[in-house]
């Protein structure tokens, strides 16, 4: 059987995530230094502009498996503003989309200097994406053909979608809370009932804490709820920091775990799965280089493949200011 005829069914008996028309997924890359994926509100929040290269492969091996990339850049544009661009291109078989997130963020600074952390951040941005559907090769791969289905064409839509958020950092305690798809336009590709939106909560928090010349250790929380679905989930993190000569390697594990599950038929009886896998990273800092590999494997008895999801991001800091802030603060310093 072809990866295209499973997906489908694979991710509705996983996840009931698969209807929403979000632009850019939530996936574990927010660990990989990027909480601008997530939260416009940390567009220049940090001493640096980021750039942010992320790759991310589905089942390798397998004939159009998922694969997504990112391109994201955020930087301060004056010293209480900031502002950032993702573009993406995401593919899953038949399907696939392109678009572009553009984010402005507003910070103030309670501190009475520049270098003690005490910074609540307001963010929106304004997301554009392009989906397409192919059917050109409907017919030759599918016997039992739907006559409803043109199988000659590209079916193209476009749409917009918002987010808002805010993020506070103090020192070396954090908290993003967003608001995805507070505002969206119709996406009408694959019927004329698609969802207008779905509105998502996501909610991080962490905290720092140990000594910046031997281990930093960083647990951390993410909560997610979908109104639509009424689905929610939770990661459960915790990240490693140690500083060399040369810089700083650092490495964790994250574990996701989807609160409500799916029923699926399991012989003559009817069982139930939760989306659940956990997430292994391992990252490099050498001067202002950044390099994170990803390793995420799907656990339970229903899933396509034995292998996981690998994704690599390199990054580079730009413009950094002359002093980092007094705090062991890993996402803003």
């Amino acid at each position: 059987m072809k990866i295209k005829h499973f997906l489908l069914a694979l991710v509705v008996l996983i996840t009931k995530q698969s209807y929403s028309q979000e632009i850019l997924p939530v996936y574990s890359d927010y660990l990989s230094d990027n909480y601008f994926l997530l939260h416009p509100s940390m567009a220049g929040a940090a001493n640096c502009a980021k750039v942010r290269l992320t790759g991310r492969q589905q089942w390798f091996g397998q004939e159009d498996a998922p694969a997504l990339q990112t391109l994201s850049f955020n930087g301060s544009i004056t010293e209480k503003d900031g502002m950032g661009i993702i573009l993406i291109n995401d593919k899953n078989g038949y399907h696939s989309q392109k678009g572009f997130r553009v984010a402005y963020a507003h910070h103030i600074m309670f501190s009475r200097d520049d270098v003690d952390l005490n910074q609540l951040s307001f963010g929106v941005n304004v997301g554009f994406a392009q989906s397409l559907l192919d059917e050109t090769d409907f017919r030759d791969n599918n016997p039992a053909f739907d006559p409803n289905i043109d199988g000659t064409i590209v079916q193209k839509a476009n749409y917009f979608n918002v987010d808002v958020g805010a993020s506070y950092n103090f020192l070396d305690f954090y908290a993003h809370f967003t608001v995805k798809n507070a505002l969206a336009s119709e996406r009408r590709i694959y019927s004329q009932r698609e969802p207008v939106n779905l509105k998502r909560l996501i909610y991080n928090m962490g905290y720092t804490f140990g000594d910046a010349d031997r281990i930093l250790l960083e647990p951390s929380v993410m909560f997610q709820h979908t109104f639509l679905t009424k689905e929610s989930t939770v990661d459960l993190n915790i990240k490693a920091y140690k500083n060399l000569e040369f810089g700083r390697v650092w490495g964790g594990l994250s574990y996701r775990r989807s609160l409500d599950g799916a029923e699926y038929l399991d012989g003559v009886s009817i069982a139930k799965q939760k989306l659940q896998y956990i997430t292994p990273i391992l990252g490099i800092n050498y001067k202002n280089y950044m390099f994170a590999y990803t390793y995420s494997q799907l656990m339970g008895d229903i899933k396509f493949d034995t292998g996981g999801f690998h994704q690599i991001t390199l990054g580079i800091n730009l413009f950094c200011k002359p002093e980092k802030y007094h705090c062991n603060c890993p996402a803003i310093n």
